[in-house]
């Protein structure tokens, strides 16, 4: 059981992982200062790809070591994202990162029907907190990629964390899938979609994981609401994973354990040939850095 994010790079060091990375559209300080830390903890092999003379001004300046790495110069950061996804398509790389593009064009290029790295799945965005508050790391999904989730679309983001984690080491990981209630309301159809789920896990429709629902985000972290309730769960007070209901609870609850629980976070885009480190750029180094984490280990 992960209690701090930064057991990630001693997971990593132990089992002697080095995995290349390409980053697109290298021209972006924050990105370069990540991937530095990164490049020089001996865990990756980073590809620059992106105008290398605005690259290296940054690595001059901000006095980064990126000795013996690879640089790409491309300066049209369409043909950069394009560069990098085949990379990572043809296995010449294993780690997709998003430099100073935007993400549609980043994900227009991991799409690509010829050469992108869909793999017939749900692409889904997965978040790993350390939040002082709680016992454990915690997962949230999805709060970025898919807009207002349908049951299928929830059972494909499940599969999705919970393949990742079972990576991590986490073979049974506890989901709540959350509502506003712990209650099942017809005229709600998030506690509806809760109720489906947490059946079709109890008939192993559903596997490596254990899922109850609906719950209430009170009663999914903490004992003693569940407790106060009444709940009799395996999972309530001890979630490994929180489903959202829809993109606007999942980015709400994400920037609220950011900006106000102070929280750290990891986070990847699942679903594709490998994981996609697609931060925002409000994220912070140390975000980006942990995210590259994640993204070594799946």
């Amino acid at each position: 059981m992960f209690k701090k994010l930064s057991e990630l790079e001693l997971l990593i060091k132990k089992n002697k992982v080095v995995k290349v990375l390409a980053l697109a559209v290298s021209q972006d300080a924050d990105s370069l200062s990540a991937v530095c830390k990164a490049y020089n903890a001996g865990i990756i092999k980073p590809v620059l790809i992106g105008d290398v003379e605005l690259t290296k001004s940054i690595i001059k300046k901000a006095g980064y070591n990126f000795e013996g790495a690879t640089f790409i110069d491309e300066s049209d950061p369409e043909l950069c994202v394009e560069r990098a996804v085949k990379m990572v398509s043809r296995g010449e790389a294993d780690v997709l990162m998003k430099g100073k593009v935007a993400t549609p064009v980043l994900l227009k290029a991991v799409l690509n029907k010829e050469w992108g790295l869909r793999e017939g799945k749900l692409l889904s965005h997965f978040a790993l907190f350390e939040v002082e508050t709680y016992h454990k790391l915690i997962a949230v999904t999805d709060v970025a990629m898919n807009i207002g989730p349908n049951l299928n679309d929830k059972i494909a983001i499940i599969n999705n964390s919970v393949g990742y984690l079972n990576k991590l080491g986490i073979h049974k990981p506890k989901v709540a899938v959350l509502g506003a209630i712990e209650m099942v309301n017809e005229s709600m159809q998030a506690t509806l979609d809760a109720a489906l789920l947490s059946k079709m896990n109890q008939r192993d429709q559903i596997k490596n994981c254990i899922i109850d629902g609906p719950l209430a985000f009170d009663n999914a972290i903490s004992f003693e609401s569940a407790r106060h309730k009444n709940i009799k769960s395996s999972v309530a007070g001890d979630t490994d994973l929180l489903l959202m209901p829809d993109i606007e609870v999942g980015n709400v609850l994400y920037k609220t354990l950011i900006f106000f629980a102070k929280a750290k976070v990891a986070s990847v885009i699942l679903g594709a040939k490998s994981p996609i480190v697609l931060t925002s750029r409000s994220d912070s180094e140390e975000s980006k850095y942990h995210s590259i984490l994640l993204a070594i280990l799946g």
